[in-house]
């Protein structure tokens, strides 16, 4: 009896941790603005900047940056904001156009046009 009584506390632990931590990594697409292997390295530094954020990788061909992060540490949002702070507009987030003029010529994507 004592065994199975054992079991059952092991069992119901493994269950416990394995539904607290089965939320936490979260992966998002995220569209991000820029040009070049210069706008990546910027995009993917300022996302992987951000606490909680263990992956970031932008693709200049569909101008998608993948975040896979921690989301008991931060959110999309506050990524998109890291991003748009370095010069890039995202969906949510735009850069200021102090930002945005300073960044090289060939990082200067056509900014999107708000509806």
């Amino acid at each position: 009896m004592r065994t199975k009584s054992m079991m059952l506390v092991v069992g119901l632990l493994f269950f416990s941790m394995t539904s607290i931590f089965a939320n936490v990594a979260k992966t998002e697409k995220i569209k991000v603005y820029g040009n070049c292997g210069m706008c990546k390295t910027r995009i993917e530094k300022a996302a992987n900047s951000v606490k909680g954020v263990t992956k970031a990788t932008w693709d200049s061909e569909d101008l998608m940056l993948t975040v896979t992060f921690d989301d008991t540490k931060t959110t999309a949002i506050k990524i998109e904001e890291a991003v748009a702070k370095v010069g890039h507009d995202t969906d949510n987030a735009k850069a200021t156009d102090k930002t945005y003029n300073a960044l090289l010529g060939c990082c200067q994507y056509d900014r999107p046009v708000k509806k």
